[in-house]
């Protein structure tokens, strides 16, 4: 189960991220101007929790896009829920980081938990398998071949599976550092956690991405093909 928000302890180009470059950190307001609509929404100001959606929300969906797939018919649900869960979650919410980040996490922390509903409706609906289409094939910009599309495509495929996989709180810090792009320190500031501990579960986390990507057949096979 993913832990409360409080209790979350928390090189290269992202698989899934593609490569359009969007910071979803750059979305929002000032901190000081989020830190007093997050106040006045904790009281139950429904004005200042409209104000803090407008700014958050669309950061908030392009996180749940990034871990789900562009193409996945759940994406609004899910951004959805995650506004919602923000909002339940403000009252509690002790300053420990960042208004964004505190939003940023909740939104993450709510796609991986859809992810891995998803695999379980799976395994009682299909053999889970997931078709480009599924998987935001066309995010993906700047490929030379159709060959190099489907291999980008399988690789978030594994990705995908990996995080849905892993420990909570390997799956997030993986998936902070690589799909939203925060720094070590900045995951271990929002997490309120060590520099060190943020290496560690990143370590824990890319040795698991190496395994998978090394041992899946089918990848092996599109990247023989590809030369």
């Amino acid at each position: 189960m993913l832990k409360p928000m409080n209790d979350v302890e928390l090189p290269g180009q992202s698989v899934l991220a593609g490569q359009s470059g969007l910071d979803v950190r750059g979305l929002h307001a000032p901190p000081d101007e989020l830190a007093e609509l997050a106040r006045a929404a904790a009281g139950g100001d429904p004005d200042a929790s409209s104000t803090l959606v407008m700014h958050l929300g669309g950061s908030m969906f392009t996180i749940v896009r990034r871990v789900l797939g562009r193409r996945n018919p759940d994406v609004d649900d899910v951004a959805q829920d995650a506004v919602i869960a923000l909002l339940g979650a403000l009252p509690k919410f002790r300053n420990e980081c960042g208004v964004a980040h505190f939003a940023h996490r909740i939104a993450l922390l709510t796609a991986l938990a859809a992810l891995r509903r998803a695999r379980v409706r799976s395994r009682w609906t299909d053999d889970g398998d997931e078709t480009p289409e599924d998987l935001g094939a066309q995010d993906v910009e700047n490929v030379s071949s159709p060959l190099a599309t489907t291999v980008t495509t399988r690789r978030r495929v594994l990705v995908r599976q990996l995080l849905d996989e892993l420990p909570d709180v390997i799956a997030e810090a993986l998936a902070l550092h690589f799909i939203l792009g925060y720094t070590v320190d900045e995951i271990a500031d929002a997490a309120a956690i060590s520099p060190n501990t943020v290496w560690s579960r990143l370590r824990l986390g890319k040795q698991a991405l190496r395994r998978k990507l090394e041992g899946d057949a089918r990848l092996a096979e599109l990247l023989e093909m590809r030369g």
